[in-house]
């Protein structure tokens, strides 16, 4: 019998989430252990009269696209340099993406070579833009989602029971859960007001124990994430202007990319650029990471947290970058459609606490305060 949850989480995503219509063709990208989400996502995709497409990678893989330890051991540089026809297509031509994220190893590339992941990202690079961009305008609705597995329930503390039930109830498919698509209208809703109230603005201050900071958001955009590309969702974010930051901001959170995880983050800004940054802990990967192309020491996006249902760090970024009380701010590639012209192969979210003595003012207006919405 299947679990109710994961049958309302499916439903969830093809009827909210990617909103499938009949002829619409969707790359179901995910790994093995995810399994009984991906079998409802095939019923529901073609009870919605689309077409789904399996892509399904080896255990140990991160993605379809050639990133996991055997690649980079054995790829040269022809093959590193190599863009996969079959995905790019789908991402140039498909009306949808359902990505699940159902890794058996969180940390299978933490002794991968630096360099070859670099260059793997940087070939990847034009995928990730159409993504960007076919999105923006709304000619592919991708979604980004998680299937409970060990390796996450071990990176967040819990037994995968404890951790199944925090996705669920991230998700709002949980047991007690009503009509999780009314919970996300209902964010929608709430979020618009928000950034309703952000438009037309200019100068954005973060002040607080962890970041001193300034930015400007002039004729730029701020997005409702409300559960259409992410699965759980719930923030609000723009692309500030690039050469507009200065300051500096500590990320006391640990802040995991590509399976490497980076510890006691500071950075200081100059005009936009990142002119100084070190890490407690794998600092030489956030070095090299830094150096990947000419966007990767800019800003690609700011953003507030607002799932209050998340309140601790699982060092997955699809949750923890939703944390009620938090900031976060994305280094490299922008979303076009807030205005951020910053390109980069990179997208590397992390995360600020601002829910104690910290404040965020627009204009010199406050804005937020401890953890809060002042408006």
């Amino acid at each position: 019998m299947a679990d109710p949850r994961i049958e309302k989480l499916a439903r969830l995503l093809v009827e909210y989430s990617a909103r499938i219509q009949k002829g619409d063709r969707v790359l179901i990208e995910s790994e093995p252990a995810a399994e009984p989400l991906i079998r409802e996502l095939y019923q529901d995709i073609l009870k919605a009269g689309g077409h789904p497409h399996l892509a399904m990678n080896l255990g140990g893989q991160v993605s379809m696209s050639g990133i996991d330890t055997v690649f980079f051991e054995h790829a040269t540089e022809a093959q590193l340099d190599y863009v996969p026809p079959f995905m790019q297509h789908a991402y140039n031509e498909f009306e949808s993406r359902i990505r699940i994220h159902a890794l058996p190893n969180t940390k299978a590339l933490t002794h991968s070579d630096l360099a070859k992941q670099a260059r793997r990202s940087r070939a990847l690079e034009p995928i990730l833009q159409a993504q960007f961009q076919r999105g923006g305008r709304g000619e592919f609705k991708w979604v980004t989602t998680l299937y409970p597995t060990q390796a996450y329930a071990q990176d967040a503390d819990m037994s995968l029971a404890e951790y199944e039930e925090f996705v669920f109830d991230a998700c709002h498919v949980g047991a007690n859960d009503g009509d999780p698509a009314a919970y996300w209208r209902g964010m929608q809703k709430e979020q618009q007001r928000l950034v309703d109230a952000l438009a037309g603005h200019d100068r954005v201050q973060v002040k607080g124990p962890q970041a001193d900071l300034t930015l400007s958001i002039k004729g730029r955009r701020f997005l409702n994430a409300c559960g259409e590309h992410n699965m759980p969702d719930g923030e609000i974010f723009t692309g500030p202007v690039e050469q507009s930051v200065n300051g500096w901001v500590r990320f006391e959170f640990p802040c995991v990319y590509q399976g490497n995880e980076v510890q006691g983050v500071e950075m200081h800004f100059r005009d936009g650029r990142i002119s100084e940054a070190k890490a407690d802990k794998n600092d030489g990967f956030l070095q090299r990471m830094l150096e990947t192309d000419a966007g990767s020491r800019y800003l690609g996006e700011f953003a507030i947290g607002n799932n209050f249902g998340v309140q601790q760090i699982t060092r997955e970024i699809l949750f923890d970058e939703k944390f009620g009380g938090t900031i976060h701010l994305a280094l490299g590639a922008g979303y076009p459609d807030t205005g951020s012209v910053n390109k980069s192969s990179i997208h590397w979210d992390l995360i600020c606490d601002v829910r104690r003595d910290s404040e965020i003012t627009v204009d010199g207006t406050l804005f937020y305060k401890d953890g809060a919405f002042r408006v």
